[in-house]
């Protein structure tokens, strides 16, 4: 098995490469230094608090101090942050907003103003207030990481790749089905991981939170992704499960579940973790298989929606990949039953030895094919 893992590790990269790749999630954001001449086992990462979690935590300490607060940087995940600002205005104390850090909170300014924040042009426009603290919205702070990698004598690489979930800007309407039609639109393409894969110039220009992480390493060769397509794609790396397959993602937020056949998504549903009727999930399962889960009911039961290109039949599933930080919420099924009475299989992913790294090694698998596809074209990242 291990000789297995390893010629798994170098069909990644059949040269020599170094690349930081960076899963941010809600709860947490996973870091991976890739070196093509390690074992997967002896590449360094770091699990960390995701940068929603530390801006909660600044905010509240703002609330408890009882001092205002004002908002720059850009555009970044929601989720603890954005129920930290809520909590900040009930407190009665005042939140000024740059244009680009209050989509953070809403896509249409003019909700965001409706919740009570004072929305600027330009932090220039605020007089002098001793009461104020200014808290800066981003999604990655290079800095901070290129500190911590010299602490241990390490550079930080000139290519990066990043995941972020991205629902899209769309003040007017749905941001669970505009990121849905996104997602759709990759699979309709041919749901290869190329499909889903984006560089600087190649996002879509809807996908503001992307835009927003490449403008921060707009200096470097960079891979942009969404964090549960990475995580499917990185998951698939484990040299166990045999296709065609369904892969769950269990986040700390959203749990994405994909229909997986030569290597190509053709199937995905989308739910918030904390939604999830656990003893009706198998029965999803077998539904989505079958291509008889709609989108009308996901979407109604809160969730982002279902779509299934390519009908396979539960019968014909040879695996279930498991893998995200809540993946034991699936023993809460009787999936694991299943496994031992059918032919069917279910895994526990751990791409390279390591689940918490299955969306970072699902960046590195993207970096390395698409640098090879611009390569062949001539072009550059």
């Amino acid at each position: 098995m291990k000789l297995f893992i390893q010629k798994h590790l170098y069909v990644l990269s059949d040269s020599t490469m170094k690349l930081l790749a960076i899963d941010i999630g809600t709860g947490t954001q996973d870091i991976l230094l890739y070196d093509s001449t390690k074992e997967g086992e002896n590449n360094y990462n770091m699990i960390v608090p995701s940068p929603t979690v530390t801006i909660a935590k600044k905010i509240k300490t703002t609330t408890n101090d009882r001092k205002n607060i004002l908002l720059t940087g850009d555009v970044m995940g929601g989720g603890p942050c954005v129920k930290a600002i809520k909590n900040h205005l009930a407190s009665n104390l005042e939140i000024y907003s740059t244009v680009d850090a209050a989509f953070t909170i809403k896509d249409n300014i003019e909700t965001v103003k409706s919740l009570g924040i004072n929305v600027i042009a330009d932090k220039a426009e605020m007089p002098s207030n001793e009461n104020l603290v200014e808290i800066r919205m981003s999604d990655l702070n290079l800095s901070s990481l290129e500190y911590i990698l010299n602490e241990f004598e390490l550079d930080l690489p000139n290519k990066i790749a990043i995941a972020v979930q991205d629902h899209g800007y769309s003040p007017d309407i749905s941001n669970r089905i505009f990121r849905f039609k996104h997602l759709k639109e990759g699979i309709e393409k041919d749901g290869s991981i190329l499909n889903f894969t984006y560089t600087h110039t190649s996002i879509p220009s809807y996908l503001n939170r992307m835009k927003a992480v490449s403008r921060v390493t707009y200096d470097y060769e960079a891979v942009f992704m969404d964090t549960g397509i990475a995580a499917i794609f990185g998951a698939i790396l484990d040299p166990m499960p045999t296709q065609p397959c369904i892969v769950i993602n269990v986040g700390n937020g959203h749990t994405l579940v994909a229909l997986v056949n030569n290597q190509k998504i053709i199937g995905i549903f989308e739910h918030h973790t904390s939604s999830i009727q656990w003893n009706e999930f198998k029965n999803k399962l077998i539904r989505f298989a079958d291509n008889e889960l709609s989108f009308d009911e996901i979407y109604e039961e809160g969730g982002h929606g279902c779509y299934v290109k390519e009908k396979v039949g539960f019968d014909n599933i040879c695996s279930i990949v498991i893998t995200g930080p809540k993946r034991y919420d699936i023993l809460q099924t009787d999936l694991i039953n299943h496994d031992k009475n059918n032919k069917m299989k279910v895994y526990f992913a751990t791409p390279m030895g390591n689940m918490m790294l299955s969306g970072c090694y699902g960046l590195v698998d993207a970096f390395n094919k698409i640098t090879k596809n611009k390569k062949s074209s001539g072009k550059n990242l």
